[in-house]
């Protein structure tokens, strides 16, 4: 099957430039009269995937409190993090009895979203309930 594609070398581009009226061959290298360089040669260019990392994770933490009522940290965890009543539980004891717990760990940005919400709806519902994040190791 024919290639529809034209080769050109070299002398034709400078040619091309000649008739067009530049002279100036030093504004690119490949251009210039070079007596090592191949005009018949190609080039292949190969790019490389870009390098991928994963994004540095956040925990979303709760804070404990001697105000905020049990019932409602189990609602929050089910609510905002999609935690069923069992796992909920165990989150919420390990706030009161830790001093804080993780309710999940995200990227920053939906971490820091997730503790917004958190803290915005726990002030609406009048209670000092704390929800900050700390970067995961």
């Amino acid at each position: 099957m024919p290639s529809n594609k034209r080769h050109i070398c070299l002398s034709e581009i400078k040619n091309s430039f000649n008739q067009s009226g530049v002279v100036d061959w030093h504004i690119s290298p490949r251009l210039a009269n070079d007596p090592f360089h191949d005009e018949d040669a190609d080039i292949a260019v190969q790019t490389a995937p870009p390098e991928l990392k994963r994004p540095p994770m956040y925990a979303v933490v709760l804070m404990n409190d001697d105000y905020t009522p049990m019932e409602f940290v189990i609602e929050i965890l089910q609510q905002y993090f999609a935690m069923n009543l069992d796992q909920a539980t165990q989150v919420m004891l390990t706030v009161h009895y830790e001093g804080k717990g993780v309710a999940g760990v995200y990227p920053r940005d939906i971490a820091e979203t997730k503790a917004n919400q958190v803290n915005n709806y726990a002030r609406s519902q009048g209670h000092p309930l704390l929800c900050q994040i700390e970067p995961k190791d």
